[in-house]
């Protein structure tokens, strides 16, 4: 596995490979077993299609995408074991820009024109203002610099994922998006690189959430799967910001098939999940 630090090296890297198809992994680093599946995915998929560019992670720290100026300093950088990881899931080559690589000095870097998925819902859109300009302004960045043949997103972040789908379908539109499914814990917490900030207290609260969940699948309609989630979080006390259930694709109330979400506050960390939601009761053929 090549470790590259710079443009540069990753042209070297990739070599007389540049114009062969790859992979891409985007991630912040703090990696843990959910991104290992991400990396494990692109590099099967690598294999499987016969592309000589491998599975290629790049691992870049976006100041851009963070609202809170204290969230992105305490962001964990864990590089020594990111790359281990990496190495064990498969990666060919690990990326790591430097800031001024992304952004270089004296010259702006666009953000692409938001999407109506990363504007109209109300969720991570209202509760993470400039998010998505940021989350947009990187990814089509790394996009044109590595210039894959396919990008793999995490299901968990899944306002992302559809806001990424929506933005390609535009700009890149033979870019191909792969979903890769949200890894947990035994008891049902969604691996994330925040899970290391709570407290043993709010670890044990925290599995509420994939518990809320799985109590909207017990519901006949989307009214009561909204209540059965806010019941179970307040159980636990956990600091609501949205728990609803949405069209998957554009996150707005209307047809399905469709996805539950949640936005909470455990202690002072913010976690994010979602599952798949359909009535409990089906209608008849």
């Amino acid at each position: 596995m090549v470790h590259a630090t710079s443009i540069v090296e990753l042209r070297e890297h990739q070599g007389s490979n540049r114009d062969a198809p790859c992979v891409l992994v985007p991630t912040m680093g703090a990696l843990h077993d959910g991104h290992a599946s991400l990396i494990r995915q692109g590099a099967l998929l690598a294999r499987e299609r016969g592309w000589g560019g491998g599975c290629i992670v790049s691992i870049f720290v976006n100041p851009t995408q963070f609202n809170d100026p204290a969230d992105f300093e305490r962001y964990p950088r864990t590089l020594d074991a990111d790359l281990r990881l990496c190495q064990q899931a498969g990666a060919n080559c690990v990326w790591t820009p430097h800031v001024t690589h992304i952004y270089p000095l004296g010259r702006t870097i666009e953000a692409p024109l938001l999407p109506r998925v990363a504007q109209a819902p109300g969720l991570e859109d209202a509760y993470r203002p400039g998010h998505f300009e940021g989350v947009c302004q990187v990814v089509a960045r790394l996009f044109d610099l590595v210039k894959p043949k396919a990008a793999i997103f995490g299901e968990k972040d899944w306002q992302q994922l559809q806001v990424i789908r929506a933005m390609i379908a535009i700009l890149m539109p033979g870019l191909e998006i792969v979903a890769g499914p949200t890894l947990r814990e035994p008891d049902g917490l969604a691996m994330s690189s925040r899970n290391r900030f709570l407290s043993a207290e709010d670890r044990r609260r925290a599995r509420a959430i994939s518990l809320a969940l799985c109590e909207s699948n017990a519901a006949p309609d989307i009214d009561q799967a909204q209540a059965n989630m806010r019941r179970v979080l307040a159980s636990e006390q956990i600091e609501l910001e949205y728990a609803v259930v949405r069209s998957e694709g554009t996150l707005e109330p209307g047809a399905g098939p469709w996805r539950a979400l949640i936005a909470a506050r455990v202690g002072s960390v913010r976690l994010i999940d979602n599952s798949p939601w359909r009535p409990s009761i089906q209608p008849r053929a």
